[in-house]
C-alpha cells in the first residue's frame, strides 16, 4: 500500500493550504465519496441455501426470515 497513490500532488498542496474547517469538509465529502464507491452486496440465494441447513428452521419459515432480510434491503 506504500506505493498506492491516494492523493495526487494538486490536491496535496490544496490541503496544506486548508484550515480546520476547510480540511474537516474535505475529509467527509472525501469519505463519503470512497463509502460510496465500496458496494458491499448479498448473494440472496446462497443465503437462503446456507440459512436452510439450519436446523429448526423449515420452508415456511424460510421464507418469512427471506422476507424481512429483502424487505430490509429494498429488494424488489
Amino acid at each position: 500500500m506504500a506505493n498506492q497513490e491516494i492523493i495526487d500532488r494538486d490536491t496535496y498542496k490544496k490541503i496544506k493550504k486548508m484550515n480546520r474547517e476547510e480540511l474537516t469538509k474535505f475529509i467527509l465529502k472525501y469519505g463519503d465519496e470512497l463509502l460510496g464507491e465500496q458496494v458491499k452486496t448479498i448473494d440472496l440465494p446462497a443465503l437462503e441455501a446456507e440459512l436452510s441447513k439450519i436446523k429448526g428452521i423449515g420452508g415456511k419459515r424460510l421464507e418469512e426470515i427471506m422476507t424481512v432480510v429483502e424487505k430490509f434491503l429494498d429488494v424488489e
